[in-house]
């Protein structure tokens, strides 16, 4: 059985979401693959030094992120989930991509902004620096899981109502469509990994020292403009980046 460390008592971090952090990593790491089980909650108490209420609430909150489940008579079952696959082509679209593998697909706005464009987003929109932008923050869900979260830039002039329309449809593409580009492309995708922010960790629900995917990118109208830059954040251990050379 995994070799879990002690609580942390004075950490300012509940015993119980330590817990749960730790029996996430060491079910991503497959330490539990051989029984498909996390041992019994009184096993698990005595090891991390609590009572059984205290690992029942750090296994409660595995099973609300759909990570475990209580089956009567056996005990917690370890759910296993395949990682969807994001393909990265010439028409990227966060809900095309992933709704087709039979995923119920949505983007909730979390947060927007106007301000000046700095030299490097004035850059990868082709505007001059200074322009008013929006900035926007989102989380995406799979099945109500979240996988991603992104901060996007639109030109204020051009998509004014970028934010209000994101809101109401909860999808970039139908804000484009409303504002009248019905089509665009995907000019550059740059992908990088690291470990998750704090914030990502609480967007996505993420354990701490999880592995992210981070993908900086540039849309395009079908006349050239430059309409979008993104920094889009994916669970690693959810979403798989695949790049379709053939679309590129």
């Amino acid at each position: 059985m995994s070799q879990f460390s002690t609580i942390a008592r004075h950490s300012g971090i509940s015993a119980w979401k330590q817990i749960a952090d730790q029996i996430s990593r060491s079910i991503s790491s497959g330490e539990f693959d051989d029984t498909g089980m996390v041992p019994p909650e009184m096993v698990l108490a005595e090891k991390f030094g609590v009572n059984r209420h205290t690992v029942r609430s750090a296994i409660a909150s595995l099973a609300e992120e759909g990570l475990l489940k209580r089956v009567q008579g056996r005990g917690t079952l370890i759910e296993k989930r395949e990682r969807l696959i994001f393909p990265i082509t010439r028409r990227t679209r966060f809900s095309e991509g992933l709704g087709k593998q039979g995923a119920e697909m949505s983007t909730r706005l979390i947060s927007y902004e106007e301000l000046e464009a700095t030299q490097d987003i004035a850059d990868a929109l082709a505007l001059p620096p200074g322009a008013r932008i929006l900035r926007l923050r989102t989380v995406g869900s799979a099945d109500g899981q979240p996988v991603s979260t992104a901060t996007s830039h639109f030109d204020k002039a051009r998509f004014p109502r970028m934010a209000e329309l994101v809101g109401r449809h909860h999808s970039v593409t139908k804000a484009f469509a409303a504002q009248g580009v019905d089509d665009y492309v995907r000019v550059s995708t740059e992908v990088t990994g690291r470990t998750a922010a704090v914030e990502e960790e609480a967007y996505l629900k993420l354990s701490p020292g999880s592995v992210v995917l981070v993908a900086l990118s540039v849309n395009a109208d079908l006349e050239g403009r430059r309409i979008q830059y993104s920094r889009s954040v994916f669970a690693a251990d959810k979403i798989s980046l695949k790049l379709d050379t053939a679309s590129v």
